[in-house]
């Protein structure tokens, strides 16, 4: 158990920042499910509206620091290839 005065702040905080960034990964996954959700109903329109959407939300968590920018390319260049392979 912390003791000082700055480990329980710093136990505050981090308990916060925890719940923001969870919400931030949430925020993410549901765009990206917006779009498995269209490309599982074979509509395209949708798929790219929801890829468009998508694409700042994976770039905003890379600049929040919730996401490695690996990781959001890997996510997007599969969701893209997804969506323009789809007839």
């Amino acid at each position: 158990m912390a003791n000082t005065p700055q480990a329980k702040k710093r136990i505050r905080r981090n308990d916060r920042r925890a719940e923001v960034n969870g919400n931030r990964v949430g925020r993410i996954r549901t765009f990206i499910k917006k779009v498995e959700a269209a490309l599982a109903s074979g509509d395209k329109g949708a798929a790219t509206t929801a890829l468009a959407a998508a694409q700042p939300e994976l770039q905003r968590g890379v600049a929040k620091g919730v996401l490695h920018k690996n990781t959001a390319s890997r996510k997007f260049a599969r969701l893209t290839k997804a969506v323009t392979g789809l007839a």
